[in-house]
């Protein structure tokens, strides 16, 4: 069964140009991707999404790739678009993936942000145990909450990422992501599912990396051609995982002609 996915949308699109829809990763939202969506929606519709179980959207008992893909077309349906781009990243990146290899003559353009088609270590599991550890009885400001998380979790960043997932409602804390359904999960989600011999997405997709990030090695990129024949894949200097947050304009130097060569 589908999610009624939240979503914000961004810019009334523009002729021949298809909508773009958003796929954040593990622990993101939708609004994460705030300011990539308003320079991209000047000339397209955009949607930034988020995932089930996560943000604004309803929480499910089960969150696996292929469901996540089909919540996203579900989406694009209901809004009367049956040809689109998808960007995803890491988490969001192999959901955009799957819909891809499932969905692909439906989807026009795919960029995949800092992710492979491949099986990771389940090194979020630890971020996920420290989260759900955390006790939020009398916690009433994030600092504090952030205070108490610095023993589990002590990069800042990280932790700063991690707590915007905490919301205070009635004078109670709470996490706005589902993480009992997330750490049941992990195993799938730092997975890759099989495909039958010769699936492949067989229209443009563009894999976009951090230079400092380990998350599409070169030995990935056999796995990256075989299920995307056409696969341009770039490397964004002096940016780590969050390469669109670290390096926005090298991002968008990238993202909008791919996206632009759609309408040719």
């Amino acid at each position: 069964m589908t999610v009624p996915l939240a979503v914000t949308e961004y810019g009334d699109g523009a002729p021949g140009l298809s909508p773009v829809a958003i796929l954040h990763g593990l622990f993101g939202s939708g609004r994460n991707w705030a300011s990539i969506a308003q320079v991209l929606g000047a000339n397209r519709r955009v949607l930034a999404l988020d995932l089930r179980n996560h943000g604004a959207s309803p929480w499910a008992a089960t969150m696996s790739y292929g469901e996540m893909a089909e919540d996203v077309r579900a989406l694009m349906h209901a809004r009367g678009f049956r040809r689109y781009a998808l960007i995803g990243h890491s988490m969001g990146g192999k959901a955009a993936m799957i819909a891809a290899l499932r969905y692909g003559q439906e989807i026009e353009r795919l960029i995949v942000i800092d992710i492979a088609p491949v099986a990771y270590r389940p090194h979020h599991l630890a971020l996920v145990q420290a989260m759900r550890g955390l006790d939020l009885v009398g916690i009433t400001r994030r600092s504090e909450a952030d205070a108490r998380l610095r023993a589990a979790v002590p990069d800042p960043g990280e932790r700063g990422f991690l707590l915007q997932n905490l919301v205070f409602e009635d004078g109670r804390a709470r996490w706005r992501i589902n993480l009992d359904v997330i750490e049941r999960s992990m195993a799938e989600l730092v997975g890759f599912p099989a495909f039958p011999e010769g699936t492949v997405y067989q229209r443009p997709a563009l894999f976009m990396a951090g230079a400092r990030s380990d998350y599409i090695r070169r030995e990935h990129e056999p796995a990256i051609r075989r299920l995307f024949p056409k696969a341009e894949i770039a490397r964004i200097p002096q940016a780590g995982h969050w390469l669109h947050s670290e390096q926005p304009q090298a991002f968008l130097a990238r993202v909008e002609p791919f996206l632009d060569r759609a309408a040719k």
